[in-house]
Order: structure tokens, then C-alpha cells, then sequence
């Protein structure tokens, strides 16, 4: 930067090179390549990254989640390579690929189903998995990230149900409640009927302690997957019994959690039902197998409203007109859409393929599939599983690669849309006049007092929004722009 003037009375001030044009009076961010542009929104085109090899052996039952406190990917699965064994590694990401630690055993026995959670109120990972080796009992066991050297480490293993977890598709699920800082379990009892079942978990250091369990369903259910609405502050459970795709909210209070009455999804019977929260819409979003569906497994997507205990759906959308399996879904809230991936299981070959969903109202949209991967047999390999980084803002893919020897696979997808060019880091000042793209633009930097607004409060902080104007809450990222001294006047912070 060029600063103009020395003279500490004198405002402080930079001429840059404006990129696209720059209006007067607005925040002004910094490029990477130097130039200067006012705060909005700007376009982001899809692309799809290459896959790295995270497990050199066959790998199955593949989850995954995001941990904020580090800005790690952490993926957990069943290593064939080694007896079976429930493994996790931890992987960063950086631009359009992504790097892991080494491996590391958080069961020494068979696990065929295992879901990680990040819990955010102690920054720990929660595993929740079937011990297969041990009669199909559940254990949980905590994990803390290491980011100098993307390594997890674990705490003791405890058991939440000693009774058998069934091994049918999907038959245990998790989620963190943020409200209540509670991790909940849901699963399906083989001893008790196959009822679904559900268990509060408070994590404390590297252990986890459980209350008792309580049935949200009871009858036969299978295909259980759960997630948490933050705007509601309730945990919403999706499975099928009685040949009906449903779902019901859950209410967590100290180590127990209550149910309203269950709600059909649509009214057929549905597979492999995965959801995920819309925290820009504030909506559940459902993606599922619909075996009664024009097409016999056809791939369908759903929106949900919750209020109070209770859900409520619109109409289903079609998003893939060919039996598809093995689903998976994440939310992207920086190019607000869902994503979800799956394996294409009418092609020859099977491939693994995504598409990405864009909400409005109750109602969804999805845009034409995109292939991930070019060869995913079947089977419990082909298990894909994405989440959302929001440090990268990018959507991790992991999967069995099966032109690779069925290695454990993870990429990065980049889903396009327009997002904002604010970060936390790159606010500068107040532009002080307009400037065309490429011309010199004189830009107020800290210290200055910005003249040139209008309809401040003296006294008042004020943030920038990623839409360009000044608010006087945070956004996020949360960037403070400075505090107004006339209706006019802006110390700028920077």
C-alpha cells in the first residue's frame, strides 16, 4: 500500500488499483493480487478436485465431519487392510486438494458402521459405532485433533447399548446439539423389537457419560439418520418404519430427550434417508431413496419445517430418475446449497455422482449430476460421505475408489454460486471516491475519519455486512468496521 501523507493530524489514506468498479463511501477489501474491490458478492464457478488416497487398503463404511476448532476433515471407517478395525484420520484442506496425518485405530475390532460428530462446546470429536467383534454392542469413544500434525487422539472407549445394534444399512446415527451441548445417538435395538431408539452422551475431558434411553419409534425401523436444527434448537430424526418414510423432533434437556408425534415424509416407504439442516433458509433438507418412486430407487429430495415438535414437508423433488445408493448429504453454507453424493447404480459402470440442490421456500431445485468418481462398485465400498469445511468453504467427498484398488479416497468440490468476498482478514478502510475497474481508487484506512456517509448513530459501532453496507451487528465474519462519530463521520478500524 501507498499511504499518503506522514502527518498524523492528516487522515490516513491508500490509492489503489480499484478491480471491477469502485462506488464512493463503501468498505473496501484487499485481493490477492493487490487490487482493492468493494464489499459484495462475487461469482464462484464448480470444480471438482482430485482424489487423495487416505487409506491404502480397501476401505468400507466410510463417515465424516468437520472439526471448526481445528479446521480439520476427520474420517472415520472400517480398514480392511487391518483386521477390520474402526479406524480415523485427519485431513486439511488447501485450495482444491487435500492432505492427512496418518491413520489411527480408535477400536481394535470389527466396526461396519460408525458416525462421527463435532462436538463444539468442548471441541472434541465423538465416534459412535457397532462393535461387530463384541455382538453388535454400541461404544462411543472421544477424539481431540492435533493440527500441527493432523493427528486424533482418543480417550476411552465407554458403551452406550449392550444390547446388539443391528447391521442392516444405516442403523445408527448421531448428532451434536448445540444448544444443549449434548451428543445424541440414535439407533436401532436388535434386542428390543428393532425399535429406534435414541441416547443423550455429555462429553467431559476425553470421556463420555450417557442418561438412559428412550424410543422414538416403536416398531420395526431401519434407515435411521438425524439432524439438528439450530434455529429451532431441536434434533429432528429420519427413518422408516411401517413401510412409511418419517421423521420426528427431538428436545434434549440435561441427559434425556423427548419426543413430539412422528410425521410422514411423503407416504411411501423410503431408503437410506439422510438429512441435513439449511441454515441460510432455516430448513431441513432430506435426500432419500424412493423405492415406490416412477423409477424404482430413484433419488429424491424434500424440504422440512420445523415448529415446535413437529415437522412439516413440502413436495418431493427427483433428483436422480435412476436407482441410486449409498447417499450422502452436507449443507455449503457459503454457496448456500446442498450437496449430495451417491453411488449412480443403474450405469455401467457405477459411478459416483453428485448434484447440488438450491432452496426456495419449501421447495427445492437440483441442479444436472456431476461425476465424482468414475468407478464405485457395490457394496458397503461404496459408502460416500460428504461435509462441509467451512474454513476452506469447500465440500470434502470421501469415498472407495474402486479404479484404485477400493484405497480410501477423499476430494474437494467447489459448488458454484455467488458468495461473499469478505473474510475476516481482508477489510481495509472506507472508499473516499468512485473509481472505474483499473483506475486509482483513494481508499480511508485506519485512523481516518470517513466523511462520506450517511444515517450513522455518534457513539454507535458499526460492522461491515457482506453485502457492502454497515450494520450495527456482526455478520459473519464478524469485521468491525469502525465507530461513527456524527451521522456521517467513521473512525475506520481496520
Amino acid at each position: 500500500m501507498r499511504i499518503i501523507g506522514n502527518d498524523p493530524s492528516v487522515p490516513r489514506q491508500t490509492q489503489e488499483v480499484a478491480s471491477g468498479t469502485l462506488p464512493n463511501g463503501k468498505p473496501v477489501v484487499v485481493n490477492a493480487d493487490g487490487t482493492v474491490s468493494s464489499v459484495g458478492l462475487v461469482s464462484i464457478s464448480q470444480n471438482v478436485g482430485s482424489g487423495t488416497v487416505f487409506e491404502s487398503a480397501t476401505t468400507e463404511y466410510i463417515n465424516s465431519v468437520f472439526d471448526s476448532s481445528t479446521n480439520r476433515v476427520v474420517v472415520v471407517y472400517k480398514d480392511d487392510g487391518n483386521s477390520n478395525y474402526g479406524t480415523a484420520v485427519v485431513g486439511s484442506v488447501s485450495g482444491n486438494s487435500i492432505s492427512f496425518g496418518t491413520p489411527v485405530v480408535y477400536q481394535a475390532g470389527t466396526v461396519i458402521w460408525s458416525k462421527p460428530v463435532f462436538d463444539s462446546t468442548n471441541n472434541k470429536i465423538v465416534i459412535a459405532y457397532r462393535k461387530n467383534s463384541d455382538g453388535g454392542d454400541g461404544g462411543a469413544i472421544v477424539g481431540t485433533v492435533d493440527a500441527s500434525d493432523n493427528s486424533i487422539s482418543f480417550g476411552s472407549e465407554t458403551e452406550f447399548e449392550t444390547g446388539e445394534i443391528t447391521s442392516d444399512t444405516f442403523p445408527l446415527s448421531a448428532v451434536f446439539d448445540s444448544s444443549q451441548g449434548k451428543v445424541v445417538i440414535v439407533y436401532r435395538e436388535a434386542t428390543n423389537s428393532n425399535y429406534g431408539m435414541a441416547i443423550v452422551g455429555t462429553v467431559s475431558g476425553t470421556s463420555i457419560s450417557f442418561g438412559s434411553n428412550t424410543a422414538f419409534e416403536s416398531s420395526n425401523t431401519t434407515n435411521i439418520d438425524a439432524a439438528f436444527d439450530s434455529n429451532s434448537n431441536k434434533v429432528v430424526i429420519f427413518y422408516n418404519a411401517s413401510s412409511i418414510g418419517k421423521a420426528i423432533v427431538g428436545t434434549v434437556s440435561g441427559t434425556s430427550i423427548s419426543f413430539g408425534s412422528s410425521v410422514n415424509i411423503t407416504g411411501n416407504s423410503l431408503n437410506e434417508i439422510r438429512g441435513a439442516f439449511d441454515t441460510t433458509n432455516n430448513k431441513m433438507i432430506v435426500a432419500y431413496k424412493d423405492p415406490d418412486g416412477t423409477v424404482p430407487g430413484e433419488g429424491c429430495g424434500i424440504v422440512g419445517t420445523v415448529s415446535g415438535t413437529s415437522i412439516s414437508f413440502g413436495s418431493q423433488t427427483v433428483f436422480r430418475s435412476k436407482n441410486c445408493n449409498y447417499l450422502s448429504i452436507a449443507f455449503d453454507s457459503n454457496a448456500n446449497k446442498i450437496v449430495v453424493t451417491y453411488q449412480n447404480d443403474t450405469d455401467n459402470p457405477r459411478v459416483g455422482e453428485l448434484v447440488v440442490g438450491t432452496v426456495s421456500g419449501t421447495s427445492i431445485s437440483f441442479d444436472t449430476q456431476v461425476v465424482f468418481d468414475s468407478s464405485i462398485s457395490g457394496g458397503h465400498y461404496s459408502y460416500t460421505s460428504a461435509t462441509f469445511d467451512s474454513n476452506s468453504k469447500k465440500v470434502v467427498i470421501s469415498f472407495a475408489d474402486s479404479s484404485n484398488s477400493r484405497y480410501g479416497t477423499s476430494l474437494v468440490f467447489q459448488a458454484a454460486g455467488s458468495v461473499p468476498n469478505l473474510t475476516s482478514e481482508n477489510y481495509i478502510g472506507i472508499s473516499r471516491s468512485g473509481a472505474a475497474s483499473g483506475a486509482g481508487a483513494i481508499i480511508d484506512t485506519q485512523g481516518a475519519i470517513a466523511d462520506n456517509l450517511s444515517g450513522l448513530t455518534a457513539g454507535q459501532s458499526y460492522y461491515v455486512q457482506t453485502d457492502g453496507t454497515l450494520g450495527t451487528t456482526a455478520a459473519d465474519p464478524s469485521v468491525f468496521a469502525g465507530t461513527a462519530v456524527s451521522a456521517t463521520k467513521l473512525i475506520v478500524k481496520g
